[in-house]
């Protein structure tokens, strides 16, 4: 026997509330560190962070109201379960397209970094952009669409398809964008001197940071192929987890590879993951390594130059975007 929908709702704004929570820490601590960076990290990567905590506490907020409306105001007139079946609730659909909304930045913001790691090439901008769009459309054609059926069993077959539709293109996005980073880092270092060694904690947060992600929203999707209730929980779960996970990226780079560990590792690592958002190739025929403090949202990868008849004469190409 599933779980009951008021059940499953009431669950659903605890774990939204624990995973709010470690967001809102978390944002806390990621101001802390992009306030001691300079120039793109603060105009871009702040601005992301704010968001992303404005659109979950907006999302807590409705959730809170509806709790209160369905367990305290509404419960001997309706009762809990009538009002959660209710789809076209205002304040139920205001819930969803907020949660379309974080997450569509989340995808945009992992299509951005395939982009820079692989110099802004077009070839992974325009299919990226245009399935950002198409499932940007589907969500909130899903919100419309809901807005005109009452109940659960109302759903028309068109929208479920498209709720199915949605769900499955987030998580493709998240899957090959986070295998396609990973690749190109492997791929990149795999024939340099220390090899994928030095870029190891990078390599790690990243496939972390996209199953974290992908796995929740794979859950989502399950759930609502059976028929379970606890999509109502995934559902709630979700936008603080897109802004953990994109503070956790940030975090984990800054202390664990951007300390002030003196060995030449931390040192080839620091020097690689410098330096992002800048959107451009650059070859460096006197290129110096320093111990640089680093900063999540740029990475340098770089690579020899076997064609400039000079041994180990090393290029430095702005690809990783975190």
């Amino acid at each position: 026997m599933g779980i009951p929908l008021d059940k499953a709702s009431f669950l659903a704004l605890f774990l939204e509330t624990l995973f709010y929570g470690v967001f809102f820490t978390l944002y806390w601590l990621t101001l802390f560190v992009l306030f001691k960076k300079t120039g793109i990290q603060q105009q871009l990567l702040v601005p992301v962070a704010t968001l992303l905590l404005c659109i979950a506490t907006a999302h807590l907020t409705i959730d809170f109201v509806r709790a209160l409306e369905a367990f305290v105001f509404k419960v001997d007139t309706i009762g809990a379960n009538a009002y959660y079946s209710n789809l076209a609730s205002p304040l139920d659909l205001a819930s969803k397209a907020l949660y379309i909304t974080q997450t569509t930045l989340a995808d945009g913001v992992v299509v951005w970094r395939c982009h820079v790691l692989n110099h802004k090439s077009r070839f992974v901008a325009i299919p990226g952009c245009v399935v950002l769009i198409v499932n940007a459309a589907t969500g909130y054609y899903v919100v419309w669409s809901l807005s005109r059926a009452y109940a659960q069993s109302n759903i028309p077959t068109a929208t479920s398809g498209c709720i199915t539709t949605f769900y499955t293109l987030t998580m493709f996005v998240s899957v090959i964008c986070t295998v396609s980073i990973a690749w190109r880092i492997y791929h990149t270092r795999r024939s340099m001197p220390g090899g994928l060694a030095n870029l190891l904690p990078v390599f790690i947060v990243v496939i972390e940071s996209g199953a974290l992600y992908a796995t929740s929203v794979l859950a989502l999707l399950i759930s609502f192929l059976v028929g379970s209730n606890g999509e109502y929980i995934m559902l709630g779960i979700i936008p603080p987890i897109v802004g953990i996970t994109f503070c956790l990226i940030i975090l984990q780079v800054h202390f664990h590879i951007g300390g002030s560990s003196s060995t030449e590792q931390s040192s080839d690592v620091g020097g690689i993951l410098t330096n992002l958002f800048r959107g451009r190739s650059t070859r460096d025929h006197h290129f110096s390594m320093q111990r640089v403090a680093v900063h999540i949202t740029e990475e340098e990868i770089v690579q020899s130059d076997n064609m400039s008849g000079k041994n180990n004469q090393p290029v430095s190409g702005n690809l990783f975007q975190l």
